[in-house]
C-alpha cells in the first residue's frame, strides 16, 4: 500500500476475500488448512487464465492482460511447480508402484488410482490436467 501499488493491492484484496469466502462457505464457518487455502489460490488463477482467455478471444486484449497480470501475482503465494521431469520421476515412481501393488503392470482401469496418488505427493504442485496427461502417456 505504501509504494502505492494499486494493482497489486486490488488482486491482494480479491484473494484475500476469496479466502473469506471459502472460510463461511457451507452451513458452519470453518478454518481452512493450508492445503485448502493453496487450493483457493489456485482456483482463482485458474479463473483469471480462462477469463484471460475468453478476453483474448472476444479481442478486448487490454483485459485478458489485467487478467495474467493478476493470475501472475497471486501465484507468487503458490508453492513452487513441479519441474517436467520432478512430475515425470514421481509419475513412474507411483506407476512403480502400482504394478508392485497388482503384480502386473496397471492399465487403464487404475489409471484413477495412480492420479490420485500422483495428486497426493504433488500437493498442488502440479496442475491436475498435466498430472492426467502424464500418467495417460505412461500406462499407454
Amino acid at each position: 500500500m505504501k509504494a502505492r501499488d494499486k494493482d497489486l493491492v486490488t488482486t491482494l484484496r480479491m484473494a484475500i476475500g476469496a479466502l473469506k469466502n471459502e472460510k463461511v462457505a457451507g452451513k458452519t464457518a470453518r478454518e481452512l488448512s493450508e492445503a485448502d487455502e493453496v487450493g483457493v489460490l489456485q482456483r482463482e488463477v485458474r479463473t483469471r487464465k480462462d477469463s484471460a482467455q475468453a478476453y483474448t478471444d472476444g479481442n478486448r486484449p487490454e483485459l485478458a492482460e489485467r487478467e495474467l497480470a493478476e493470475a501472475e501475482i497471486i501465484g507468487r503465494y503458490l508453492p513452487a511447480e513441479l519441474s517436467e521431469a520432478e512430475l515425470d520421476a514421481i509419475v513412474a515412481e507411483e506407476v512403480a508402484a502400482a504394478e508392485a501393488a497388482l503384480g502386473e503392470k496397471p492399465s487403464m482401469r487404475q489409471m484413477g488410482q495412480v492420479i490420485k496418488a500422483v495428486n497426493g505427493r504433488a500437493a498442488g504442485r502440479a496442475e491436475g490436467a498435466t498430472v492426467a496427461a502424464k500418467v495417460k502417456a505412461a500406462l499407454a
